[in-house]
């Protein structure tokens, strides 16, 4: 018990773990796995540069500038996850449903198939406009 006192003491007012130090640190383990088959001087100095850096932010004590590092990473980082997500819905649906972009707003609409021309109101803008079935 007189050891998790003390690490939480230590850790008092440091950034600790957040998301972008838990992904910089699984890209780290992943290219250790990598390194081990191919053996490259490059991929183990980016490994290392990788885990010192998850540390430093980690025993960081600027919790506000490291808080706006991580966002602005997880802002980056959810619109790559939303692009593939995105794509993993449209095979999942594609036998059932299309995937169509409001020409006003830009908003993926998911839309049953339908045969015909169908007249669909963007729930995001209200912006009606054709749609042609397959």
């Amino acid at each position: 018990m007189k050891f998790k006192e003390k690490l939480i003491r230590f850790m008092y007012g440091r950034n600790g773990m957040d998301k972008m130090t838990l992904i910089l640190l699984w890209t780290g383990v992943i290219l250790s796995v990598v390194n081990v088959f191919i053996r490259s001087i490059i991929l183990t100095l980016l490994n290392y540069f990788l885990i010192g850096y998850c540390i430093f932010r980690m025993m960081s004590k600027n919790v506000w500038k490291r808080r706006n590092e991580n966002e602005r990473f997880m802002r980056f980082f959810n619109r790559i996850g939303g692009f593939f997500k995105l794509q993993k819905n449209k095979l999942r649906d594609r036998k059932t449903h299309v995937y169509r972009q409001c020409p006003s707003c830009h908003a993926n609409l998911r839309l049953p198939k339908a045969k015909g021309v169908h007249t669909v109101k963007c729930p995001r803008c209200s912006f009606r406009f054709e749609v042609k079935g397959r």
